[in-house]
């Protein structure tokens, strides 16, 4: 087996909205959003070692198996919001980066 391929960890995609907002962040935001999308890649979408990560509740403005964590506390706080597209292929997706006053939930 290459080498490659067991290093192969999480796929991570943005939305398209997500990366529209993505543009929009301070640079030591994008810096911490790239940090995560990291450990994403790496360890899936449990990342329990990031501050106030927990699963989020289905509604209509959030998919199942979502997640959210704060990437940077204060204020503003801002957040990331994930979701699980397919976990036997190991896709994820991040569908909001922002403040935590506009998140989705």
């Amino acid at each position: 087996m290459p080498k490659d391929e067991l290093k192969r960890g999480w796929e991570v995609e943005f939305s398209s909205a997500a990366s529209k907002q993505k543009k929009k962040l301070p640079k030591t935001i994008s810096i911490i959003i790239l940090d995560l999308v990291e450990e994403l890649e790496i360890y899936g979408p449990i990342q329990v070692e990031w501050p106030n990560f927990s699963s989020l509740k289905k509604d209509k403005r959030i998919p199942e198996n979502a997640y959210h964590c704060h990437v940077k506390k204060g204020k503003p706080t801002y957040v990331a919001c994930w979701r699980v597209i397919d976990k036997k292929i190991k896709i994820l997706e991040i569908f909001y980066v922002g403040t935590h006053e506009n998140a989705p939930y």
